[in-house]
């Protein structure tokens, strides 16, 4: 190309034609390797938009299966992770039959890795992890792997972090709200293994200051009787009882006074100071419950109801004087008889190694969500209560099975339906996976991407990671589709941080020697597996034509890392 223009990166210039035939190729010849999100998200569109034929009323008609009509598989018998997996998989079989569609093979070991990594630790694993594994010949060392990743710290952080996204809504009144104290108060409860029930009963009844119990954070955080309704009940039941709160629920049948019945267990609940207020004066915040009653409706929506506390679609419970409603919900809400709060959480958990609950939307299940699985939906739910609510459980026995274990890799233009389980789909990675990882890649971010030491006590972010989170972060976002856009996508082009290639691409001659073995360390540490034969040839001949030199491969490793490959969970 005669007419090469150039390209600023910081510090350089270099040429655009140079930067786009290595992006081009990579992108190119990734495409051809994984599923693209494309045709992902065109078999999505697909299957919204076919029109549904009117139901024929025949003999042999089935109805919709309802997790509610569908006996467990284990009949109330205890079994192990691994007789879990096996059942999970015996149903996914018969799905797969029913529909006709035919199983992708297993994953190789570098795609399963890099997932389990991201999907348990939340970060890609390091370049000597990948060696180590691909190396090992161990018949069970998949297996030994989970087991290594749900022992990590990073587990607990990981999920604790997810769960806070979940909990803390991004909006004006907790941009200073400190949430360090409960990603550390639910980091510590998930790794020391503490039954999830009981960690729910414990946040459920959180008291005292932000400084005692990181708990009280998400009352803080939704500090409206009507806010920490909508949260309960979406988070840990799974359904939109928010639809609700000023008129009968328009999709299902839950009565406006349902909900404000399900509110009453709140009513009681102060937080002890003015978050602003508190944040200025340097004051901690908390939460306790008093019976001093406040005005009328103070801080209710117009639309609230004073109506008795009452368990939804159960008894109204007698509370003693002096008692507070907030335990004796939480004990509810908890208990093994509870018809929401098992099947909530492990579809909770099926989202978040797939993408996509047995029930989705996730936090709205209801009859005309139909689940997928409805057999493996119900034993999930028995298997967490009769394994005392153990989380780890849970996800090693799903990591374990043969449908969390399969190649995202299709044949396909069209794509699968993700519903189906013939194959894994595509994920985009997190904001939070997204610069995690670039970190392990590059280090640790530079202070320069953020301008203004003072912003945090503005309310702005703190870090830069939290600036790149705040930045690349979608609300509500579906992880089975790229919902960023162009800001974001020239953000990693031509950010300092993605452009700060020097450590790791002198690291990788250092350990790499010679071109071949730079290139494959660089795949190592971006994609988390070997180049093909044909992608060494390519590159070799990039660096043959360039010059062996740290800015060729810093260019190899700035088209990775603006890779579909790198950016998606695979």
């Amino acid at each position: 190309m005669a007419n090469c223009s150039l390209a600023r990166r910081p510090g350089r210039f270099w040429p655009t034609c140079s930067l786009m035939a290595i992006a081009g190729f990579v992108l190119l010849s990734l495409c051809a390797r994984w599923s693209p999100l494309e045709a992902q998200q065109a078999q999505q569109k697909k299957k919204k938009s076919e029109p549904i034929a009117p139901a024929k009323e025949t003999a042999g008609a089935k109805a919709k299966p309802n997790a509610s009509s569908v006996q467990s598989l284990t009949l109330g018998k205890k079994i192990d992770a691994a007789a879990l997996a096996k059942l999970i998989d015996q149903q996914v079989q018969q799905r797969l039959k029913e529909e006709k569609a035919k199983p992708s093979p297993l994953a190789d070991d570098a795609e399963f890795l890099r997932r389990v990594y991201l999907d348990l630790v939340g970060v890609i694993p390091p370049a000597d992890k990948v060696t180590e594994f691909l190396a090992s010949k161990e018949p069970d060392k998949r297996a030994k792997l989970i087991d290594e990743l749900l022992a990590d710290p990073r587990f607990g952080t990981y999920l604790a972090e997810r769960w806070v996204n979940l909990m803390v809504p991004r909006e004006s009144n907790n941009r200073i709200l400190p949430t360090e104290p409960f990603k550390k108060w639910l980091a510590e409860g998930f790794n020391e293994g503490k039954p999830l029930n009981k960690l729910v009963y414990e946040l459920l009844t959180a008291s005292g200051t932000q400084d005692e119990n990181g708990g009280v954070t998400y009352f803080v955080a939704n500090n409206t009787v009507d806010k920490i309704t909508d949260n309960v009940t979406r988070m840990f039941m799974g359904i939109q009882l928010q639809c609700a709160q000023c008129h009968n629920h328009p999709f299902t049948d839950y009565k406006q006074t349902e909900y404000w019945a399900t509110a009453a267990f709140f009513m009681k609940t102060r937080i002890t100071a003015d978050p602003k207020a508190a944040a200025k004066k340097g004051v901690p915040i908390g939460v306790t419950d008093s019976n001093k009653a406040p005005p009328a409706k103070k801080g209710l929506p117009e639309s609230a109801k004073i109506v008795p506390a009452k368990f939804l679609r159960g008894e109204e419970p007698k509370i003693p004087p002096g008692e507070f409603p907030r335990p004796v919900f939480a004990k509810w809400m908890t208990d093994d008889a509870n018809p929401y709060f098992a099947t909530a959480m492990v579809n909770r958990f099926w989202y978040q190694l797939f993408g996509r609950g047995i029930v989705n939307p996730v936090d709205d299940i209801h009859e005309e969500h139909p689940p997928t699985l409805p057999a493996i939906l119900v034993t999930l739910a028995e298997q967490l209560r009769l394994n005392q609510y153990d989380i780890k459980y849970l996800v090693r026995a799903i990591c374990n099975s043969e449908a969390y274990q399969r190649t995202s890799r299709s044949k396909d233009e069209d794509g699968a339906d993700p519903d189906v389980y013939s194959q894994r789909a595509v994920r985009v990675l997190s904001a939070e996976q997204l610069f995690d990882s670039l970190t392990q890649v590059l280090g640790q971010s530079p202070k320069a991407d953020i301008s203004d030491k003072g912003l945090a006590k503005k309310g702005g972010p703190g870090t830069p990671r939290q600036a790149f989170i705040n930045f690349f972060r979608v609300e509500d976002a579906n992880p089975l589709e790229y919902q960023v856009g162009i800001p974001q996508a020239l953000r990693m082009m031509n950010s300092i941080q993605t452009n700060r290639t020097e450590a790791a691409v002198a690291a990788a001659i250092k350990q790499g020697k010679t071109p071949e073995k730079t290139i494959e360390r660089l795949y190592y540490i971006t994609v988390s597996r070997p180049p093909t034969a044909e992608e060494v040839q390519r590159l070799t001949g990039y660096v043959g034509k360039n010059g062996d030199s740290p800015r060729t491969y810093g260019d190899i490793l700035w088209a990775l890392l603006n890779s579909s490959e790198f950016v998606t969970n695979h």
